[in-house]
């Protein structure tokens, strides 16, 4: 070691004095923020040459350092470190699933208030009396389309009420229990309701098939019928009322065992696969909302109103035909009232005596003479004076005519 400071004395001494001078040089010199050095005054902006220098020294091997911490860190955390991990992943999981089936809870509730809502909206406007159910189970099988909902005879329900939904038809009360009863759907085999075609007013027997679709029979062929029309009940069944909607045409197929009839497939308006909520009419009386009960009232006084005012008329006329002079004699005794032939008269009264007409005088005829065309001889004559008698007049003797002969053709 002393040999290598020895040998290389003078060029370690010259290289120290080198770095000293470089690196008062540094402290002097300042870098500016255009890049330029200068060793006037420094200003704000300016940066000494020695901390540049300090700075690309001691960055990269602090950049270094702290890419390793960070990555050890990871690495512990991400891969080494995961004692509690699959804990925490079990009651993610957990309140995952919590949540979702909250969600799903609250989008079934939240589409159950809005069919109740325009459920209850068509039952306020809807004429007849209906009382709301829900559907509560079904009959488990195909070849039989009924189900059951949760109102029964306690809430006046009765057979062969007719069940229904906002949207259409969509069966009967089959039986009925205390507090349940069971509906026979409309697309089962053994149901049936009177239908009309709305445009061509056909009517038909609406009933459904084995496959649970909708069909209307009885209907002769007609071209008249087309995809998309509405059908709706006629309210010849006593169980339906008229006018409610059952579905639209969906297609025409011909009678298998009649030539000239037609099968209608009807597209059913109401959904009898997913039915919650239904109505049942209760009662066929027409019923009316308040302001329809307040229209009628406003009618009816209206009518009274005019009725006061027509007797007022009738008795400000009377009074003015009192007031003017009459026709009639003053003198005249009073008429009796006339009794009728059952009538009998009371005791102690005299039957009034008939009132007999004035015979209306005559007056004198005008005599008729030769010189007014077409006139004739009246024949009455003037009333004759007293003590005389009235003699006929002697009537002008006429000429007898000539019988015409006829004439010859030469």
């Amino acid at each position: 070691m002393e040999s290598f400071f020895a040998r290389y004395r003078n060029l370690l001494v010259l290289l120290a004095i080198l770095l000293a001078q470089i690196i008062g040089l540094a402290v002097q010199v300042h870098r500016t923020v255009s890049g330029r050095n200068t060793l006037d005054a420094p200003d704000e902006s300016s940066v000494r040459l020695i901390r540049l220098w300090a700075d690309a020294v001691v960055t990269p091997p602090e950049q270094l350092f702290h890419a390793a911490k960070m990555g050890t860190g990871s690495l512990w955390v991400d891969y080494l470190d995961l004692r509690q991990v699959r804990e925490q992943n079990k009651d993610l999981q957990k309140t995952i699933d919590r949540l979702r089936l909250e969600q799903a809870e609250l989008l079934e509730d939240a589409k159950q208030g809005q069919r109740l809502q325009s459920l209850m909206a068509f039952q306020e406007k809807y004429i007849y009396k209906t009382v709301a159910a829900q559907a509560i189970g079904s009959s488990g099988s195909d070849s039989s389309r009924v189900f059951y909902i949760n109102k029964g005879s306690a809430e006046g329900l009765d057979r062969d009420m007719a069940v229904m939904t906002a949207d259409g038809i969509v069966g009967k009360v089959r039986e009925v229990y205390p507090h349940s009863a069971q509906v026979l759907a409309i697309n089962d085999q053994t149901s049936g309701a009177g239908v009309i075609l709305e445009t061509t007013r056909l009517r038909g027997i609406l009933r459904g098939n084995a496959n649970g679709r909708l069909q209307i029979v009885g209907l002769l062929a007609d071209q008249r019928i087309q995809s998309g029309e509405k059908v709706l009940t006629a309210g010849g069944d006593l169980i339906f009322p008229r006018g409610l909607p059952v579905g639209v045409v969906d297609k025409v197929v011909p009678d298998p065992d009649r030539d000239s009839f037609i099968d209608v497939i009807v597209k059913p308006a109401a959904h009898l696969n997913q039915l919650d909520e239904v109505l049942v009419i209760t009662s066929t009386e027409p019923r009316f909302s308040t302001e329809q009960q307040q229209d009628l009232a406003t009618s009816e006084t209206l009518k009274g109103a005019e009725a006061d005012a027509i007797k007022q008329q009738q008795k400000a006329s009377q009074i003015m035909a009192e007031r003017l002079p009459g026709l009639t004699d003053p003198n005249a005794p009073p008429p009796a009232a006339a009794t009728t032939p059952g009538q009998t008269a009371q005791s102690g009264q005299t039957p009034a005596a008939p009132v007999v007409p004035p015979t209306p005088k005559l007056l004198p005829a005008r005599r008729p003479d030769r010189f007014t065309p077409g006139a004739a001889p009246s024949p009455e004559a003037s009333p004759a004076p007293p003590g005389e008698e009235s003699k006929p007049e002697a009537k002008p003797a006429q000429k007898p005519e000539k019988p015409t002969q006829p004439r010859r053709n030469l």
